[in-house]
């Protein structure tokens, strides 16, 4: 049996590299950027107004003037109009071009109008309200770094650069495994022995949320039905992720049928809880990687934010970094196993502190919607004091906070 952070170093030299391809901006939520993106032309691409008020050219205050003919009004979409006078201003509209002879906006709440006279109530700053060419970024830089997850900001500036078409990584081809013959699908109701089958669809929703749609199937507690299914899929497949059959129990046979079909094992165990029984596999004359988690659901799924998703975005070039709160109740943990709480979270004074939820055990599936993540509690620690901070593993999105 190997410590967490061994097995998960482990489970990360294993990355696989899956290639890119092109999708359009509006597929492109959630997806990994491939390239880096640039811009195609200077940000704001024009002195921009940023107010409603009027252009005027500066040097006619500095001589004194406070007092302009209104010229014309020029509003955003519209290209600049000639500028004639100093004596003379141009109405103009926020995100409007400002005219080239001018180089200061007064708004209109600093400016009284009457028979086409605005005149100024409050001397101005030169160059004010005025979003500069190129300030925000100049032609060819980088505006978006690759190895980035793209999100609603993403899309806006892809958007911006005109990227109809995205280059992302492809998503790899996973295949959902649930085994054991106490499992019966959802829509059937279970005799008394039976229970109907929730980690294989919890697995798919957690997958979805990566955009990846995988193949879910069911495999019966059968040598030769298991050995025949896992053949194939290991051929098809870039990712297996099980759930059942790698405990002790006699019919537990899967790291018998993965040894014989020639998948290697990385390791078997880790020194945790839940999800002490995790097997981890490569076929890698296949380029198929294994990961073959406890049957218990709260196992399964803090196994799956604790190995899969660090590796799913180590492949991609994205580190994940734990987050760290502060703990609201004193703990200890006197096991040499680290020990992954459930934790609800609240914010006071400032910062995070981690609520402990209590559960029933690892089959405690509604134990799994009341919390926001897990805090790490390492091996052979006497005690953590309230207040100690932590490292935290989300595994929803925080709302409120």
């Amino acid at each position: 049996m190997i410590s967490f952070k061994d097995a998960l170093q482990l489970v990360l030299d294993q990355h696989s590299k899956f290639g890119t391809e092109t999708v359009p901006l509006s597929d492109s939520l959630h997806r990994i950027l491939a390239k880096d993106v640039f811009a195609d032309r200077d940000f704001p691409p024009f002195n921009r107004s940023t107010k409603d008020g009027i252009a005027i050219d500066y040097k006619a205050v500095e001589n004194g003037r406070l007092s302009f003919e209104i010229k014309g009004t020029l509003p955003a979409g519209e290209p600049t109009i000639p500028f004639v006078e100093s004596d003379s201003c141009i109405e103009i509209m926020t995100g409007a071009v400002v005219p080239y002879e001018t180089d200061t906006i007064v708004m209109y709440e600093e400016v009284e109008i009457k028979d086409d006279i605005a005149t100024i109530t409050k001397i101005p700053h030169q160059g004010q309200n005025i979003h500069r060419k190129g300030s925000d970024h100049k032609k060819g830089d980088i505006v978006l770094s690759k190895n980035c997850v793209i999100t609603a900001a993403e899309i806006g500036v892809l958007a911006t650069v005109g990227k109809s078409e995205v280059c992302v990584r492809k998503l790899p081809r996973v295949a959902i495994i649930s085994t054991g013959n106490e499992l019966v699908e959802v829509e059937e109701f279970p005799l008394l022995h039976q229970i109907r089958s929730s980690n294989s669809h919890s697995l798919v929703g957690l997958l979805q949320q990566l955009k990846i749609k995988p193949l879910r199937l069911h495999i019966p507690d059968d040598m030769d039905l298991l050995r025949q299914k896992l053949d194939y899929l290991l051929d098809e497949m870039d990712i297996l992720i099980l759930s059942g059959g790698v405990s002790r129990g006699k019919f537990d046979f899967l790291p018998r049928v993965f040894n014989e079909l020639g998948v290697d094992s990385i390791f078997h165990r880790v020194a945790q809880r839940p999800g002490k029984p995790f097997w981890f596999g490569v076929k890698k004359e296949k380029s198929c990687v294994v990961f073959s988690f406890p049957g218990n659901p709260v196992s399964t799924f803090v196994n799956f934010h604790l190995y899969f998703l660090p590796w799913f975005y180590h492949s991609a070039g994205i580190e994940q970094v734990p987050g760290i709160v502060k703990l609201a109740e004193n703990h200890e943990n006197h096991t040499n196993l680290t020990i992954f709480k459930g934790v609800e979270l609240s914010m006071e004074d400032g910062c995070l502190y981690a609520h402990a939820v209590e559960n029933t055990g690892s089959g405690d599936l509604v134990y799994l919607t009341r919390i926001s993540g897990f805090v790490i509690l390492e091996p052979m620690e006497q005690s953590y004091k309230k207040g100690s901070l932590v490292p935290f593993i989300a595994t929803k999105h925080i709302l409120g906070i």
